[in-house]
């Protein structure tokens, strides 16, 4: 059998984070080898997996990185991001960030990283999303010269305490649309007042925060007399975490570059 894969988490006390501790620690892939925090956060100190609800670890929470770790998940923050890519490119670690509501900066930041290091980053770690955009793709490009044009939305819900709208994903789900639609497709965020008649070189986005929602992404195709939606939802968080170890596992041995969750599955 071959050895468990030494992980890090960053961002372990955070949501997504203590479901990525939960999981490895399920897992025969990997052995927790960090749960790495800021400095300012309460829980520092803490065994990691009684925080994440799984049992002890005997790995606590700290501010400070292992010389032994393999690979690091990055589940933080945007305003975390940085230090965390600095801590890999100087450890010469592989990294999958995770986090999303990244600045045009930080992803170019990333790109610039990824010269020196692996980097898995995506605005979404679940299967089925990812293959929901390839779908889409498909639909896009079968649809763009439809008899009667054809009209983009994008509707997606995510829990009350998300910071960004609309989600990552969402504007991935875009971004990959207008590349098969042609140039000069507008991105329309949501619509109020006199906005006259629809354009049908735009896609509109509709950002929606209900409770506790971990996600779910519609994407309706209209043409005249008749639409198509394709929609994905999770139940709970553990597609994302799940997908994240997933790109870990993946990533150990690639060479520097910078990798999406489309080459992880073999979608690209």
């Amino acid at each position: 059998m071959s050895e468990s894969i030494r992980l890090a988490v960053h961002g372990a006390a955070g949501r997504m984070g203590r479901r990525v501790v939960a999981l490895a620690c399920e897992s025969l892939d990997f052995e927790l080898d960090a749960a790495i925090e800021g400095s300012h956060c309460p829980l520092l100190g803490q065994d990691s997996g009684v925080v994440s609800g799984c049992g002890s670890t005997n790995v606590l929470l700290s501010d400070q990185w292992s010389d032994s770790t393999q690979v690091v998940i990055d589940f933080s923050l945007p305003s975390a991001v940085n230090s965390c890519v600095h801590q890999c490119v100087e450890r010469e670690l592989p990294l999958v960030v995770a986090t999303t509501g990244l600045s045009d900066q930080q992803k170019a930041d990333l790109e610039t990283a990824a010269k020196s290091i692996p980097i898995v980053w995506a605005p979404s770690m679940s299967l089925a999303v990812n293959l929901l955009m390839k779908l889409s793709q498909q639909a896009a490009r079968s649809l763009k010269d439809v008899e009667g044009g054809l009209d983009v939305e994008i509707l997606e819900r995510h829990h009350r305490h998300k910071v960004d709208a609309p989600s990552g994903t969402a504007l991935k789900f875009g971004e990959l649309i207008a590349s098969e639609l042609g140039l000069g497709i507008k991105h329309v965020h949501g619509r109020e007042g006199e906005t006259g008649a629809r354009s049908q070189s735009e896609i509109g986005y509709h950002a929606i925060r209900v409770s506790d929602n971990p996600g779910e992404h519609t994407i309706v195709y209209g043409m005249m007399g008749e639409r198509i939606e394709l929609s994905v939802a999770a139940s709970n968080r553990d597609c994302y975490a799940s997908g994240s170890l997933a790109a870990a596992k993946w990533l150990l041995g690639k060479g520097a570059g910078m990798y999406n969750m489309f080459d992880v599955l073999g979608l690209s």
